[in-house]
């Protein structure tokens, strides 16, 4: 173990390299020179008095809210000799089995390029560039023909990847008990079982209030009132003190309807400042100028989704834009040096494309686009909520809210405290994660009505953590056991699941978090 202080001396260089080059530092560095010509700040005080301007000016704050951000998504500091590829997944055979599945997406992609005659990437004609720019609003009234293009994986391709991955250094014959057995994934990393989960997420303990919750039949009226102005007078205060972690802080109960947009942004550090939307407009110059075969795969996407889903299908436009920009970004890159995986290798004019969609990948965007109206914004917080949590739902990696471990904890949870459900199904030949694979890989997007959707990022957000989308997948089950008891095939299993649209995510967690015997 590396020493403490060594360690957040680690830290603290890393994140003062990181923000030395941003835009936020020459900022701050450039309000710290014009200080200096205010009759205030005096030359015996000098230090003391700039760092009271920045204060009182609000780009103390600002700092603080970068430095928050870093801590959040770079990597957690090492022995510096470490090789690189150690300090993004620390197994060895985790890291071999995303490269070897990274091929798989690869050659796969290459093959559809070769088979359908179509460039990875070429440069588009001046006629195609003037239209697309001036459709650019309304991309969703086009009907070109995607007959040809298939998604590069679906969400099963990749469940069956981690299905057969293995540690090769583990020998199963030492697992005390057989619940190891029971389940489909087979590798040994730990995850929390429901009293570490409650002392993790005590701020839903059923004693406390949380907003969105149709409590009006159990509480007073008027206390019910009170307690919900206090609430959005207490959201008002976190949004106008411009602070992120106490941003993030509040999100575990819950965010106000009106409220959220700006406290997401808030907890991310998301800006839209001249420079985030000069950002976007260049990306969005790359689109026109640039025929990527992944946006044929993007249109696709989307029109089997979100263009079919009842919430979501207005918002059409604002996915092609954001997710055509997205491939482009390169700034996304920055995510794998922290991550498991490593960026595909497609080009335009020596950039590497970041991300290849696969099937369901709108719907990571779709949810953003009833909080944020401007294409700008609503890309920024996108792609910090992309880089954040919902890349780890896709690639392969030991982390805690990767999605090898919330499959595993799903199992684990369902296998601890509902055991005779889970026998039920596996008699019948049904396993529980094949069921709830498709809802954790997409966070539940597409699967909650939105508000109640909402409600659970809010407290991904507020944890800092996609844990709870695997608490939710095995409450699902709880709720639904009755029910799910009765069934003789895996198809009455699906037909009893099928529809999650009208549950109330809050209660169900809590209930099964804190009301579940041990």
């Amino acid at each position: 173990m590396m020493d403490e202080g060594i360690e957040l001396s680690l830290t603290i260089a890393q994140i003062i390299q990181r923000l030395r080059g941003s835009h936020l530092h020459s900022q701050i560095e450039r309000q710290a020179k014009e200080c200096l010509h205010q009759p205030d700040v005096k030359l015996e005080s000098l230090k003391e008095d700039v760092r009271s301007f920045l204060k009182i000016s609000g780009w103390e704050r600002k700092l603080q809210n970068a430095v928050y951000r870093e801590l959040h998504i770079q990597l957690p500091p090492r022995h510096p000799p470490a090789p690189p590829e150690h300090l993004k997944e620390p197994l060895a055979y985790m890291r071999k089995a995303q490269a070897s599945w990274e091929k798989r997406v690869l050659k796969s992609l290459n093959s559809m390029s070769t088979e359908l005659g179509v460039p990875l990437a070429h440069m588009r004609p001046a006629a195609e560039q003037k239209e697309l720019t001036n459709k650019w609003n309304e991309m969703g009234t086009d009907e070109p023909d995607l007959s040809r293009f298939r998604p590069v994986y679906a969400p099963k391709d990749f469940l069956e990847v981690l299905i057969g991955l293995r540690n090769p250094n583990h020998d199963s014959s030492e697992d005390i008990s057989a619940r190891s057995h029971w389940g489909l994934i087979q590798v040994p990393l730990n995850v929390r079982d429901i009293p570490h989960l409650r002392d993790a997420y005590s701020e839903l303990n059923l004693t406390n209030g949380q907003m969105g919750i149709d409590d009006h039949a159990l509480i007073h009226p008027a206390v019910l009132c009170t307690h919900s102005l206090y609430c959005l007078h207490l959201s008002c205060v976190v949004v106008m003190e411009e602070d992120s972690a106490a941003a993030q802080q509040y999100s575990r109960q819950g965010c106000p309807t009106g409220l959220r947009a700006d406290l997401w942004a808030l907890v991310l550090n998301a800006t839209n400042q001249p420079q985030d939307v000069m950002h976007y407009e260049q990306l969005k110059a790359g689109v026109i100028q640039h025929n990527l075969l992944v946006d044929n795969l993007i249109y696709k996407d989307v029109k089997l989704t979100a263009s079919n889903d009842d919430y979501y299908f207005v918002f059409e436009d604002f996915l092609y834009q954001v997710l055509l920009c997205f491939s482009r970004d390169t700034a996304v890159l920055e995510h794998f040096k922290y991550n498991s995986a490593t960026p595909p290798k497609s080009y335009i004019q020596g950039e590497i494309i970041s991300v290849i969609p696969f099937h369901g990948f709108s719907m990571y965007v779709a949810p953003l686009c009833f909080l944020y109206n401007e294409p700008s914004k609503l890309y920024n917080v996108f792609r910090e909520m992309y880089i954040r949590y919902f890349f780890r739902l896709h690639s392969i990696s030991s982390h805690p809210s990767g999605i090898l471990s919330l499959c595993l904890q799903f199992e684990r949870l369902l296998q601890t405290h509902l055991p005779q459900l889970f026998y039920h199904l596996r008699q019948i030949g049904v396993q529980p994660l094949r069921l709830a694979f498709k809802w954790m890989v997409r966070a539940f997007s597409g699967y909650l009505s939105t508000d109640q959707l909402l409600l659970l990022w809010d407290r991904i957000l507020g944890y800092d953590s996609l844990e709870v989308v695997a608490v939710l997948a095995a409450a699902v089950f709880a709720f639904r056991a009755e029910n799910l008891m009765e069934v003789t095939s895996l198809a009455s299993a699906e037909a009893v699941l099928a529809d999650l649209s009208t549950l109330k995510v809050m209660p169900l967690i809590q209930v099964f978090l804190f009301a579940t015997a041990m």
